[in-house]
């Protein structure tokens, strides 16, 4: 094929569109409605990671351009991964098929050979086009290993549920989960390249939730992962001999996660094999939209044991259990004090509590915190007496409620307990040495103090350590600061 015979391709080439299946292979490919001013460049990136690419032809007047592959299997290999993953450039899909020509043939083979060398070089090298956007090139040097971060964590997330959605891009061999910078993380290998770049361009971005638990991927250093053991934090699924190895008590999220996994989070399938985003075979273009996974089921009651019946009260309990949703009841048990029902607003946010505060030290003791085989916490009965009165709470009519209102901004700050608290609801009129002394008076010792540059009614603060940071948040959230404004208290993911 010359170049003076590209005026008469239109027709051919058009039926492969609908009639995709019924075309012969061809190691050249006919790529469609590119940009106007599309580049050489841009073509190649969409094609230099499936193999070398011999021959270009852009045809700018027609949107079109044909890209000859080095071999038929290369051509084969790109055109089914775009079937699954359609690619895009600045934004436009673009549609790719076998063209019904067997090669191309070009004027200056020499001229564009050289030619071809640079531009192949130059698109391996910024790989920015490929799959619709800035920094997500195919490249060959790119690994089959991804990295993953969960921000937004309003709901656990498992190795299972990373492994369920995670899948349908392609298979996946090892995962292994671990926390860093209060941040929940994962490192996920795939079978090859491909699918890696495929799960990073179609999920990077996405809520596994509706607007929570939001994916941020990027490749890892690693070409591949070692994994020593099966169990909560990882998994090699190409090897069921592996030990399970002694569990860290400070699971994915710095506690024991309970025994969520893939029947505790099914997800929200269209037939029996689609997340309800797209998946390989029928994926869309954007927009992107949650991965719809259904939130974990089971009572909303809380079985809190191992707690300090010194100094343990349902305000207490309250104020902490209220950082992870709300509270409507508490009952410290009248004859064993050092165990207490926390009733949360929902199943979900019972779950949440539970893997946030689960073997998290409370006045000097690590408390453990479990599902509780009632269904709600009662009150007490007429004839009880003041003590166990005050011992039993309805918070349900609370004002300091920090999830009441649909799509409130709390649910995007949810962290572990760590020593860092964010402090929020902060008057013009106090600074940081006020602050500073109200901390320090409740005897807790502050080691570093920063306002929010952008934003003086919030600032962060640093104590001696995680457990007195959970005192302060219990002591001194929503303390008046003066005649009006309280103050807020929630635990932060940054560090001073």
């Amino acid at each position: 094929m010359s170049t003076s015979d590209l005026s008469t391709v239109d027709g051919p080439d058009r039926l492969c569109v609908s009639e995709r299946a019924q075309c012969v292979p061809s190691q050249v490919l006919h790529l469609r409605q590119l940009p106007v001013d599309v580049s050489e460049q841009e073509v190649l990136s969409l094609a230099v990671p499936f193999g070398r690419v011999t021959k270009l032809i852009t045809l700018k007047a027609k949107n079109q351009a044909f890209v000859e592959m080095a071999s038929e299997e290369a051509a084969v290999t790109m055109v089914n991964y775009y079937t699954a993953a359609p690619p895009t450039v600045r934004n436009q899909p673009i549609f790719i098929q076998y063209s019904t020509h067997r090669e191309l043939k070009t004027d200056n083979l020499t001229n564009q050979r050289a030619a071809l060398h640079g531009i192949s070089a130059a698109a391996m090298h910024s790989g920015n086009m490929a799959a619709g956007g800035e920094g997500r090139g195919l490249m060959p040097t790119q690994s089959p290993v991804l990295r993953i971060i969960v921000e937004n964590l309003f709901y656990p997330v498992t190795l299972e549920v990373l492994q369920q959605i995670f899948s349908k891009f392609g298979s996946v061999l090892k995962i292994i989960t671990f926390t860093r910078n209060n941040q929940f993380q994962a490192l996920l290998q795939f079978s090859d390249m491909v699918h890696a770049q495929h799960a990073k361009a179609s999920l990077d971005g996405q809520n596994i939730y509706n607007g929570c638990c939001t994916l941020r991927i990027d490749f890892s250093k690693l070409s591949a992962l070692n994994v020593k053991y099966n169990n909560d934090k990882s998994r090699d699924f190409t090897r069921s001999d592996l030990p399970s190895g002694e569990m860290d008590p400070s699971a994915a999220f710095g506690v024991p996660l309970p025994p969520y996994g893939a029947a505790a989070f099914p997800p929200t399938f269209h037939q029996h094999t689609g997340l309800a985003m797209a998946v390989p075979g029928s994926l869309m273009p954007p927009p992107r939209v949650a991965l719809q996974v259904a939130p974990p089921a089971g009572h909303s009651v809380l079985l809190v044991s191992n707690l300090n019946p010194e100094s343990v009260t349902p305000l207490c309990l309250f104020i902490l259990f209220g950082v992870y949703g709300d509270v409507q009841r508490v009952k410290i048990l009248f004859n064993k004090k050092e165990n207490a029902l926390v009733q949360m607003t929902d199943a979900t946010q019972a779950q949440l509590a539970m893997s946030h505060l689960n073997g998290q030290r409370l006045h000097g003791n690590v408390i453990r915190v479990m599902l509780s085989k009632h269904p709600a916490v009662q009150l007490p009965r007429g004839g009880a007496g003041p003590e166990e009165l005050a011992l039993t709470r309805d918070f349900s009519g609370s004002a300091l409620h920090r999830f009441k209102k649909p799509g409130s901004k709390n649910f995007n700050n949810i962290f572990p307990p760590s020593a860092t608290l964010h402090l929020s609801n902060i008057p013009s009129s106090v600074g940081e040495d006020v602050l500073k002394d109200l901390f320090s008076s409740a005897g807790f010792s502050v080691k570093a103090f920063k306002f929010f540059q952008k934003d003086r009614k919030m600032a962060l603060m640093q104590l001696a350590s995680v457990e007195e940071a959970v005192e302060a948040l219990i002591t001194l959230h929503d303390r008046p600061l003066d005649h009006s404004t309280h103050l807020r208290v929630s635990f932060s993911k940054s560090t001073i």
